[in-house]
């Protein structure tokens, strides 16, 4: 752990806490293990439940060190609690491994959230692969928001398999999938076919895909993706139009270009760069 992370966590806390507040974080950061997964556990009760504001030069700090890691919107005990994280010692593995571990056994829905979050600042960051995997299969939707947006923990350590089980649930649950932090460097084969079964699915079913989730299928176009481009081409969902074009446009596929080229509107937009995938971000 950075001392320089610890530092600019510090730094949003002070500009989010009055005085009483930061005295009794600094109190607890001198305090042995035992007393820091007190304080872990207690902090709503000597914080204010509020939303902390960040600035984009604290923002920029952060992902200096950490790339795609970011505070932005938590509330103050959530960052809190992963600053009270930072101040373990983590010198000796097997302590520190089973205080967190400790951690994790014991914690209601909220303390979960914080230890998820501070999975990219932990040391030792293999020793909670398992935990980690296991957060995605959680129903807790604040959990499972936790270790699948704006945390580039997954991007990092996960295998292909855990990653597309993260990605698919995140398009299943209608959350946003541009929140996953690598999402086009992680993006594969087999998850670009996964998503084509489960959109034949939905289809069958009478049911919509959000369109943005075909930006996971360009790169790797096909004859089933192709068909599926036809499809979204032929819908009367302008969203699903533009996808298409998009995703065509990412194919060095020539039957790709060719279909492109049959919706001179739509190719005009992206090649010019006037749609991109961002007017597809909901």
């Amino acid at each position: 752990m950075s001392d320089i992370i610890k530092q600019n966590l510090w730094d949003i806390i002070v500009l989010n806490t009055s005085g009483p507040e930061a005295e009794w974080l600094q109190n607890k950061a001198a305090s042995s293990p035992m007393d820091l997964m007190t304080a872990f556990v207690a902090a709503p009760r000597f914080l204010a439940k509020k939303i902390i504001s960040i600035n984009q030069d604290q923002q920029f700090a952060l992902n200096a060190e950490i790339p795609g890691f970011s505070v932005e919107g938590w509330s103050l005990v959530r960052l809190a609690r992963l600053w009270l994280l930072t101040q373990l010692d983590p010198s000796d593995k097997e302590e520190y491994v089973k205080n967190i571990e400790t951690l994790f056994d014991t914690a209601e829905m909220n303390e979960l959230v914080a230890l998820y979050s501070a999975l990219p600042v932990l040391s030792y960051p293999d020793q909670w692969l398992f935990r980690a995997t296991d957060a995605v299969r959680s129903n807790m939707g604040f959990v499972f928001d936790a270790i699948a947006l704006h945390n580039p923990y997954p991007e990092k350590h996960f295998s292909e398999l855990a990653w597309n089980q993260l990605v698919l649930k995140t398009i299943f649950n209608d959350k946003p999938i541009h929140f996953i932090e690598g999402l086009e460097n992680r993006a594969n084969e087999k998850l670009a076919m996964t998503l084509s079964d489960f959109a034949h699915e939905r289809w069958a079913a009478g049911r919509s895909v959000p369109a943005q989730v075909w930006r996971l299928a360009g790169r790797f176009m096909n004859p089933t993706l192709l068909a599926d481009m036809q499809h979204l081409f032929d819908s009367d969902n302008v969203d699903d139009q533009k996808a298409a074009a998009l995703a065509c446009n990412d194919s060095s596929l020539a039957p790709a270009n060719y279909l492109l080229a049959k919706y001179i509107d739509l190719e005009k937009s992206v090649k010019s760069g006037a749609l991109t995938w961002a007017d597809l971000e909901h």
